[in-house]
């Protein structure tokens, strides 16, 4: 809550012709003990009515240095002034139409907003611009089932790079998923203005970004003409006039925003669930993915032929590897072990078989060689596979890779392997209650994970084996 301190003599203030008795207490700061004037001085600071104030967050300064928020003393009707919004009753289909469906009734005009819009700020349609690639999208899905909790009824539309609009065969919240990578600073200009026009065609009420934006982002997505536009900014001078153009903006802690691991979204996340009027704040849901059952037989049909059985394997996921599809995390670039380091630690178990997931089949050959020609390896490039992969299996052994978040996910048992502590805390939180036991180098270095810690906590296998 910023506070504030204005001085604001008699003869400038229409407004303090009042008593100063009269104004509420709650607008008055306390003074403290070491500022206290003495009694002479009282009558001097009422006769020149000095106030100390205290005003509510103000919504964007940049659009309107005089707005001090929602006024509190007033008053709404009963028309959709409280509560959340109504889902939309779905038009019945009509033979008639070639589509074989009725985006709306005959006779209704749809360029009419409706009234929830502007009186309640109801969301029908919002749009995720979402930078990074798998691993910060797959942190993006408890943000995207707090819309669908806070906002019933919305339709989610997310636009990503290409490996991350992989990662959105997980989510079945999610209606469009576009290819736009938000983070080319020089993007075909066709492109540009493809994705652009797609955005404006959809009429957004709401548009988030976890881009840090500048002046040219947020033009961006000033001209999709969404009503909200939300956006981290950058934490530096290149921020300036963002803010002019967005409508409400977070200003990241550092110029990595992957940096604060698996609650690099908490602002947004924060804004999203605040409470409104009668609607109480809203809980972060949990990381949670679905998987078809598709994509459940393909994953099988792999594994299998790699010589695994269901539920009696263990995935080995953060192999070396120069391909994208490791799945890595932008906020820790040391996150790989080479398949050495991976085959002492494969051949502490005992009770299940070690299934190494590569992300290209160029590996396939190096790990053979090091492991042996009856070695279950699997090739894996989508996160919708290796998500299967682990929900067939019996836990997961990885580096800091999406392998980790899928196996929290999905409750599995997993050991996490860390190059320091503190990563391990930021990208694990909560870990016993996860089932995830970390692993991290003194170090500083993955490469130095003690593999004698690593043996030691594969027991966490066989608990979860008795308890099945």
């Amino acid at each position: 809550m910023a506070t504030t301190t204005s001085l604001l003599p008699k003869s400038t203030s229409p407004f303090l012709s009042n008593p100063l008795s009269s104004l509420p207490s709650t607008h008055f700061i306390k003074p403290s003990p070491l500022f206290n004037p003495p009694d002479n001085h009282s009558l001097l600071i009422t006769t020149k009515r000095l106030s100390f104030q205290t005003h509510a967050k103000k919504k964007n300064p940049w659009l309107d240095p005089f707005d001090d928020g929602e006024d509190p003393d007033m008053q709404y009707g009963s028309l959709f002034a409280d509560g959340k919004q109504d889902e939309d009753p779905r038009p019945p289909d009509d033979p008639n139409n070639p589509y074989g469906f009725l985006k709306f009734p005959m006779g209704f005009n749809p360029e009419i907003a409706s009234l929830p819009l502007k009186i309640r700020g109801d969301v029908r349609r919002c749009c995720c611009i979402i930078s990074g690639g798998v691993y910060e999208n797959l942190l993006f899905f408890p943000a995207i089932q707090l819309l669908k909790d806070r906002y019933p009824g919305v339709l989610i539309d997310v636009i990503a790079s290409a490996r991350g609009k992989q990662t959105f065969e997980l989510n079945k919240n999610v209606r469009w998923a576009n290819v736009y990578d938000p983070d080319d600073d020089w993007p075909e200009p066709a492109e540009y203005t493809d994705i652009l026009g797609v955005m404006k065609n959809r009429y957004y009420d709401m548009v988030l970004s976890t881009k840090l934006a500048g002046l040219g982002h947020a033009a961006f997505l000033f001209m999709s003409t969404a009503r909200d536009r939300v956006s981290y900014i950058y934490p530096n001078v290149n921020a300036a006039g963002a803010g002019l153009l967005l409508s409400e903006t977070f200003t990241a802690e550092s110029m990595n925003l992957s940096e604060r691991g698996y609650n690099m979204y908490e602002q947004m996340v924060d804004w999203l669930g605040r409470p409104f009027r009668s609607v109480p704040r809203h809980p972060v849901p949990p990381l949670r993915v679905s998987i078809s059952r598709r994509l459940k037989e393909v994953v099988a049909e792999k594994y299998k032929n790699a010589g695994a059985e269901q539920g009696k394997y263990i995935v080995i996921h953060g192999i070396e590897s120069a391909s994208k599809a490791s799945m890595q995390s932008r906020g820790d670039t040391d996150s790989l072990l080479p398949i050495q380091v991976w085959v002492e630690i494969a051949n502490g178990l005992r009770e299940f078989r070690p299934v190494f997931v590569i992300p290209h089949e160029k590996e396939r050959e190096g790990v053979e060689d090091v492991v042996g020609d009856d070695a279950s390896i699997v090739f894996i490039t989508t996160p919708g596979q290796l998500a299967a992969l682990i929900n067939d299996s019996a836990g997961v052994i990885a580096t800091n890779t999406a392998a980790i978040q899928l196996a929290n996910a999905r409750e599995k048992p997993s050991i996490a392997l860390f190059s320091s502590e503190l990563k391990g805390r930021l990208f694990v939180p909560n870990a016993e209650e996860k089932k995830c036991t970390v692993i991290s180098s003194a170090t500083g270095k993955l490469i130095d994970t003690p593999v004698e810690a690593v043996l030691n906590a594969m027991q966490i296998f066989n608990e979860s084996l008795a308890l099945a």
